[in-house]
């Protein structure tokens, strides 16, 4: 079989990247469809100065901590369970978010899913396939990458399941728009 050469999609690459970030930019800024994923408690400050009295670093905590699987059938560890609360939490750097950083490694993240898209595309379909067979074979590789994260999130992390469904369509629109440029741009 030909294959299409990647140097032929630097265009759809970069543009589905545009796009992905276009639309998340609308559905964080202007939809805001998951400022309802996260809550306050209702405590914040006594909770903000307990951990601040602890000083841990930027990581990931889990609540209650268990070091090792076999203690977790111990009453004491168990007791903890039962008393909560449970949770998980990451710790980032003290101050502002650094939004101009964040973004561009969101941007950084749309061209690397469109590149792997692109990449997988070419070696699976050649030069001037139907729309349709590009569209199903990039959608189908962008939905997974930007979605399928945020299943084992919920499973193993308690992410609210609304959330991730939240996060799936998301992946949806992120891979149609990815899917929709490569089919318009394909090599014919």
């Amino acid at each position: 079989m030909v294959h299409v050469s990647l140097t032929q999609l630097w265009l759809p690459i970069l543009l589905s990247a545009v796009c992905v970030f276009a639309a998340s930019s609308l559905i964080h800024m202007v939809v805001k469809w998951h400022a309802s994923d996260y809550n306050a408690l209702s405590n914040e400050d006594e909770v903000r100065a307990a951990i601040r009295k602890g000083s841990p670093a930027p990581g990931q905590y889990v609540l209650p901590h268990c070091s090792d699987m076999k203690d977790m059938g111990k009453p004491e560890m168990q007791q903890k369970y039962r008393d909560g609360p449970v949770g998980f939490l990451v710790i980032a750097r003290n101050g502002p978010p650094a939004m101009g950083s964040f973004l561009a490694k969101w941007f950084a993240f749309t061209v690397l899913v469109a590149f792997m898209a692109a990449y997988l595309a070419s070696r699976t379909l050649p030069p001037g396939p139907h729309y349709l067979q590009v569209f199903r074979v990039v959608g189908t590789i962008s939905f997974l990458t930007y979605g399928f994260g945020a299943i084992p999130n919920a499973i193993w992390m308690g992410k609210p399941w609304g959330s991730a469904a939240k996060d799936l369509a998301d992946a949806l629109i992120y891979g149609l728009l990815s899917a929709g440029v490569f089919g318009w741009l394909w090599p014919r």
